[in-house]
């Protein structure tokens, strides 16, 4: 290439650096003119308001004032902005009157005659003020912002395009290219700090941006395009840049540079990845990363940086996941996803002990979002090979979950509503792992049994600490055992025990959790109201019926045993059910009497009901001579005694 050729290159790359340069201080300067301007038009303003004051005050104190005629002051003479305004006469000093001639009161000026205050230069009336400055807004949002950003897209693009034109015509060699970009990278920062100086902002950050960005594109195309230099440099290189776009971030405490910072360094793995497995380098630098934005963010109230960097670690991690993890990796993996939850997890407890609550709604997204995927990452790696470290992990989790609800301090309105619904999400999750922790370990009925201990567990903690928000979570499990109960079977074997086989030991644990709450909420009678006075009504209900259905069915099963007595087995049992039902009913009624207690008398009055149907119905058209004898013989023996009883008590009552 000749001389000729060299110089107009030196010249274009000379025209498009200093361009930009060039332009921002016409603006910078063409902004202080215009200041200077504005002070000029004020001072003109208040020179013409002080000669008007002084020529009325004069007026005042002159003989007849009274009754003269304000004089109008002159009019000011329009200056041009570049030249001073002229200096204002000063006003003739009237002569101090004699000591013996009294000083005749300053006449006061009628609101009639009052001089108004001379408008400043310039001024429009009301109505037309308000609408030159919506205009004026309307035209600062497109020249002064959308036209920055065009702009700055545009001289990106114009420089991309000419070095692109060099590149291909091979003007500026591979080192000289490479070092080309990260000079003008590295002066967009002083160039940046030098415009916001000046009080531009917007175009110090879009700079700021533009040049990290040239750097980071300069340093892969050293590594990955021309082998300028090894792996290791560049990705040094690129933290390097990150580093310096954090600073300026922090030192100018603006949250876009921050952005432009985390997305650079999120970006820096991808750049100089090399389609290899490097997780420990990999889970590192995210970590510190994380761990090093998170803490800057919290000190500078930068509420979009988390939630980013939450995102841009699973899509690393998970995408690792995918293309390179194995068996023998376990260990590693789990210390790392450990370590990710607890960089996340962190920021939000210390705010909350901090601060009472979490401050966003974005926080109480980032909190659960952190703990479910933690929970997901471990059920993915542990199960079912590793079933007790899973569960191990769940309750851990659960304990520290709550560990931080217990941690957040008591607010008082109106901070109050915010606190109470921290401490409920880390409860809520600490529940939600406790409950995960028993399918997880147990198997079959006993996941059933431990769901109604559990329950039974919320609804008397809740009682006693009158919190519903652990009495509601307690219900739903006992929802959910009915309906366990009811959908899955429960396997006895060939010849269960009688009232020892698993069926009934699990139905009448589960209908025992489900009375108990009843007894502690019918004690606690002050905290409960309806409707969920009535929802534990009808947990004691279904409690009793769950126990006597896991009787009736022992019973069934072992009266068909009976035949090797020589007894028929269908009619055995069901005449062992009926003789149940009336014993079942009549063991309710007696204590019903006992204490007093209305609702135990009709659930047996309702059962011995449903006794009577199946003895006049099914077992006196189906059942045997002897069976029917029998079944008849106890059923009214039992209704005269419960009938006895009744006319007993009505007797004992006083008549009115």
């Amino acid at each position: 290439m000749d001389a000729g050729a060299a110089f107009l290159v030196l010249l274009v790359v000379s025209l498009l650096l200093a361009g930009p340069v060039l332009a921002i201080i016409a603006i910078v300067r063409l902004g202080q003119f215009r200041g200077q301007a504005d002070q000029v038009r004020k001072l003109t303003s208040r020179v013409f308001d002080l000669e008007r004051r002084l020529s009325a005050l004069q007026a005042a104190h002159q003989p007849g004032a009274a009754s003269a005629e304000p004089a109008e002051p002159p009019a000011p003479t329009m200056q041009p902005e570049s030249l001073a305004p002229p200096a204002a006469a000063a006003p003739p000093i009237a002569p101090a009157p004699p000591a013996s001639t009294p000083v005749p009161p300053a006449a006061s000026p009628s609101p009639a005659t009052s001089l108004p205050r001379a408008p400043e230069l310039g001024a429009q009336p009301v109505f037309g003020s308000i609408a030159a400055q919506a205009d004026s807004d309307v035209e600062t949002l497109i020249a002064g912002h959308w036209f920055y950003y065009v702009g700055i897209l545009a001289l990106a693009l114009a420089v991309a395009f000419f070095l692109k034109y060099a590149f291909d015509n091979n003007w500026i060699g591979p080192t000289g290219r490479v070092a080309l970009g990260i000079l003008a990278g590295s002066a967009m920062f002083p160039l940046s700090g030098w415009v916001l100086g000046r009080g531009y902002k917007y175009f110090s950050e879009g700079i700021a941006g533009l040049g990290a960005a040239i750097l980071y594109l300069s340093i892969w195309a050293g590594w990955h395009y021309y082998d300028l230099f090894a792996q290791t440099t560049a990705f040094a290189m690129m933290i390097a840049v990150t580093g310096v776009t954090t600073a300026a971030a922090i030192g100018r405490d603006t949250q876009r540079i921050a952005v432009l910072a985390l997305i650079g360094g999120v970006l820096t793995p991808t750049l100089v990845s090399t389609g290899q497995n490097a997780e420990v380098v990999l889970f590192t630098y995210l970590a510190v990363l994380a761990a090093a934005m998170l803490v800057i963010a919290w000190r500078r109230d930068w509420k979009v940086v988390p939630p980013l960097l939450f995102v841009s670690t699973l899509v690393y991690f998970w995408g690792w996941y995918g293309d390179f993890y194995a068996d023998d990796e376990l260990s590693r993996t789990l210390v790392f996803a450990t370590i990710f939850f607890a960089v996340y997890a962190a920021l939000p407890a210390i705010q909350s002990l901090r601060d009472g609550a979490l401050p966003t709604i974005l926080d109480v997204i980032l909190v659960a979002a952190n703990a479910f995927q933690y929970l997901i990452a471990l059920r993915i790696m542990l199960w079912p090979a590793h079933r007790w470290g899973l569960t191990f992990a769940v309750l851990a989790l659960a304990a520290a979950h709550l560990l931080a609800e217990r941690a957040i301090p008591q607010k008082s309105a109106p901070a109050k509503t915010q606190a109470q619904t921290t401490r409920l999400l880390y409860a809520g999750l600490a529940l939600v792992f406790a409950t995960c922790a028993i399918p997880i370990r147990l198997d079959g009925y006993w996941i059933t049994i431990a769901f109604a201990a559990e329950a039974l567990v919320l609804v008397w903690s809740g009682l006693r600490l009158d919190m519903l928000a652990l009495r509601v979570p307690g219900l739903l499990m006992f929802a959910i055992v009915a309906v366990r109960l009811m959908v899955l079977q429960i396997d006895v074997g060939q010849a269960p025990a009688f009232l020892g086989n698993a069926r009934f030991l699990t139905m009448a644990a589960c209908a025992a959790a489900g009375a108990l709450a009843f007894v502690f909420a019918r004690r606690a009678l002050a905290g409960v109201q309806p409707p969920e006075s009535h929802v534990y009504w009808a947990l004691g209900i279904a409690s009793n019926v769950c126990f006597l259905v896991a009787l009736s069915w022992d019973v069934w099963d072992r009266s068909w045993r009976l035949p090797s007595l020589g007894i028929d087995g269908e009619l055995a049992a069901q005449l062992g059910l009926s003789m149940l039902w009336v014993v079942y009913a009549l063991a309710q009624i007696v204590p019903g009497f006992h204490w007093k207690s209305l609702a135990l008398r009709w659930q047996g009055l309702a059962l011995m009901g449903v006794t009577i149907v199946k003895v006049f119905i099914f077992d006196l058209s189906s059942l045997a001579r002897f069976y029917r004898i029998v079944s008849f013989f106890a059923l009214g023996l039992v209704l005269l005694a419960v009938s006895f009883a009744y006319q007993k008590m009505s007797k004992a009552k006083p008549t009115t």
